[in-house]
């Protein structure tokens, strides 16, 4: 086996798409394993591989890694993008949970029935809008630092412009109000690591479609 950390997933985003991101900006190469069956599925679950018989699974430094949380602040901590003490992890830490709960929205939407998906769309706008970016324009704005936590390159400047552009893909013109995040992510895409990531070929998947919904349910829905 190479030294390479081993994502095993769907052919999409779901979950794994932080972990992927994670692993680009710390310039990381990985191995991916697609699940297509639930019987790939089913076969990890038989033989002990999934903790909590739930994918990602990651398998890194010799251990076998489930739930996506304790998944990425591994690798943050691994790669020195985790803050240089507890109150830097702590603020790091609130805004990852901030910006997960938001990319939660986003990762539900390609489920939602035919009817719900503009109600649901609004709703991301509301809270993209309102409640989630709001914070970030603030926090830039008043240390007018390059990033969010302590000067420094870390997890949190990650998860928010993986969020950024997923919200982005869906509203626009999502960001027209607020001119310190267009500038971080002017700059969050252009860091070598980053801008590598978001070159056509790369490990980053493109937004769910029906195939990628349709996958998903044969494999985990009972």
């Amino acid at each position: 086996m190479s030294g390479k950390p081993r994502l095993t997933y769907c052919n999409g985003r779901g979950r794994m798409e932080p972990v992927r991101w994670l692993l680009a900006a710390a310039g990381v190469e990985f191995e991916e394993i697609f699940l297509e069956t639930r019987e790939q599925y089913e076969k990890l679950i038989k033989d002990g591989v999934l903790m909590f018989q739930q994918v990602p699974l990651v398998e890194i430094d010799g251990m076998k890694m489930v739930q996506t949380r304790a998944i990425l602040s591994y690798i943050a901590g691994k790669y020195n993008l985790y803050g240089k003490d507890l109150k830097e992890r702590a603020l790091i830490d609130m805004y990852v949970e901030g910006i997960t709960d938001l990319m939660q929205m986003i990762l539900m939407f390609p489920f939602s029935p035919s009817e719900a998906k503009e109600k649901n769309l609004d709703s991301i706008k509301e809270k993209a809008t309102n409640r989630y970016f709001p914070v970030f324009e603030k926090v830039l704005k008043q240390h007018g630092q390059d990033f969010l936590v302590g000067n420094k390159f870390s997890w949190a400047d990650v998860q928010l412009i993986e969020a950024i552009l997923a919200v982005e893909e869906k509203i626009p013109a999502v960001l027209s109000g607020f001119p310190q995040l267009q500038a971080f992510k002017i700059r969050m895409s252009n860091m070598p690591t980053i801008k590598k990531f978001l070159q056509p070929g790369s490990p980053r998947k493109p937004p769910p479609d029906e195939r990628y919904v349709e996958t998903v349910l044969k494999i985990f829905k009972k």
